[in-house]
């Protein structure tokens, strides 16, 4: 059975390594299927982010990555896939979720939705979260795999951290 797992994945985050690990295990293929969104503005192009995937996975040989815009159930038929992965980290995350494997119910009978649970650790774990934290400065070691980190590093013009705790450059004395 094969099980594509939708995402925009800018940038790829060990919670999404999570998910694809035991979704590899669930399932014969899985494929990493990186959505172009025309309303995001990404961080990474596309390329950028399908080769930030690959060698994430590559250790996992039942795993492919791709890319795909419009409607996912469209991509998963013409893949011959009939499960969707979706990651779930919170109860908002449920919600919004369960109403999109609905609606895609409605497109493609065929088609199943699959919710991984995120494992505790990377339960506050997003991309969006990575992108700021590296934006200000931030480590990202510990959010993402170290080839990625760099990438982002370089994306954000920052430098790679020695440390994880900030440093003020430029303190202003406090007047009494």
């Amino acid at each position: 059975m094969i099980a594509i797992y939708p995402g925009s994945f800018d940038p790829i985050t060990l919670g999404h390594l999570d998910v694809i690990s035991r979704g590899s295990k669930l399932f014969e293929r899985v494929i990493v299927a990186v959505l172009r969104n025309p309303s995001k503005s990404p961080l990474f192009t596309m390329q950028e982010r399908m080769d930030l995937i690959r060698q994430s996975t590559s250790h996992i040989s039942n795993v492919e990555v791709d890319c795909f815009d419009g409607l996912t159930v469209n991509y998963a038929q013409m893949r011959g896939a009939s499960v969707i992965i979706r990651g779930l980290r919170v109860l908002s995350d449920f919600e919004k979720e369960l109403q999109m494997a609905h609606t895609n119910k409605t497109l493609l009978e065929e088609i199943e939705t699959v919710f991984l649970a995120t494992s505790t650790e990377y339960g506050f774990l997003s991309s969006s979260v990575v992108k700021e934290i590296a934006r200000f400065g931030g480590s990202v070691d510990h959010l993402v795999p170290k080839h990625v980190a760099i990438d982002i590093y370089k994306k954000c013009y920052a430098k790679i951290p020695q440390e994880s705790t900030p440093t003020v450059t430029n303190p202003t004395p406090k007047s009494n």
